[in-house]
């Protein structure tokens, strides 16, 4: 692990990359993206440039140990420093015995004055199922929390291969009822209490809401980020943006032989929700947010179209210029965390 000092400095330099003035920006990062009818956000695309200037080894091709911390520092150094009221780590039930979990409770909640119970998110956090952890979200969910005025439950489920399918969706789906069930002691209204992820997390969310729906347990909202919805694949999106834009073919298909037991678990609609037979009444309405230049664009914006025709209320947003993983980058730049503003407001609305 790097030294602190030189963990700041690396910080230091980042910010200044990703703040250089536009046209200087642009001569650095080359000419402009146009793919399928899209132009990639100059931003985004220096991002990209940065990386392969740096000749940063794609977290995937590393050993685990080692990709796993890459891809937190990576996060940590685009996440920045954000602030928050309080944060209080905690274990929650999951499907095999506690796992972690994190509360956050935005500077609103925490003054002298009782404000009385806050809606809650409860957060899966991204990264194939087999990466990530409460570190590597911890500034998104720092402001989520503080920009939607709602305490956040972020949930560190088992990863694979150590832990393949199911055991994710089962830490998950008790972490959720445990939170419902308990929102007097996390300080959340219990009819306020929503669920949210990124990516693989966006899988899990969608699977929770879907439980949800089925059981019976109250859910106010979803928050669907670029989320996995077919394990299948074979969309246009993923055979368009499934290299040079973050998330590539080779990390699909390690995430898939680790968390996947057979081939016949791409067909299980916990795995693909694009799968469910029936979409239950009474699922949460939803946010579903997806990036142009995201391989799992169509995918994301198909399961979106399949809940609005079964009835579901649901906001689809695309930012056509950004790519997969721009819900991490809230400390550097201006465009993806301003998406990310844009998204908690969104949430602020649908969870107040």
């Amino acid at each position: 692990m790097a030294h602190p000092v030189l963990r700041r400095a690396e910080a230091h330099s980042f910010r200044g990359l990703m703040n250089l003035p536009r046209p200087v920006m642009r001569r650095l990062a080359g000419k402009p993206v146009v793919l399928d009818g899209q132009t990639l956000d100059l931003e985004t695309q220096w991002l990209l440039r940065i990386k392969r200037l740096a000749r940063e080894p794609a977290t995937e091709t590393l050993p685990l140990p080692e990709g796993r911390a890459a891809l937190v520092r990576h996060t940590v150094l685009s996440g920045g420093r954000q602030p928050i009221g309080e944060v209080r780590d905690l274990d929650v039930p999951g499907g095999d015995g506690p796992v972690g979990a994190r509360l956050y409770v935005p500077r609103s909640r925490t003054g002298a004055e009782p404000t009385g119970p806050s809606p809650l998110l409860v957060y899966f956090h991204g990264g194939g199922y087999v990466y990530g952890d409460l570190e590597s979200h911890d500034a998104t969910c720092r402001v989520l929390a503080e920009r939607a005025d709602a305490r956040v439950l972020a949930v560190d489920y088992r990863l694979a291969p150590e832990h393949p399918f199911p055991a994710g969706v089962d830490d998950c789906w008790n972490a959720f009822v445990w939170a419902s069930e308990h929102a007097e002691r996390l300080g959340a209204d219990p009819e306020r209490i929503g669920v949210g992820g990124d990516s693989a997390g966006g899988c899990l969310a969608t699977v929770v809401a879907l439980r949800a729906a089925n059981a019976g347990v109250p859910c106010r909202h979803q928050l669907l980020v670029y989320p996995v919805t077919d394990a299948r694949g074979g969309t246009a999106s993923r055979e368009i943006f499934g290299s040079g834009f973050y998330l590539t073919d080779e990390f699909v298909e390690l995430a898939d032989r680790s968390y996947l037991r057979s081939e016949a678990d791409r067909q299980d609609p916990e795995v693909s929700p694009a799968l469910t037979e029936k979409i239950p009444d009474g699922l949460a309405p939803a946010l579903v947010v997806t990036a142009g230049f995201d391989a799992l664009r169509d995918e994301g914006e198909a399961w979106a179209r399949a809940m609005a025709d079964a009835g579901v209320d649901v906001r689809l947003k695309r930012y056509p210029g950004l790519t997969h993983g721009f819900f991490c980058v809230v400390g550097v730049g201006r465009t993806q965390r301003a998406a990310v503003a844009e998204i908690a407001a969104l949430l602020k609305a649908a969870l107040h």
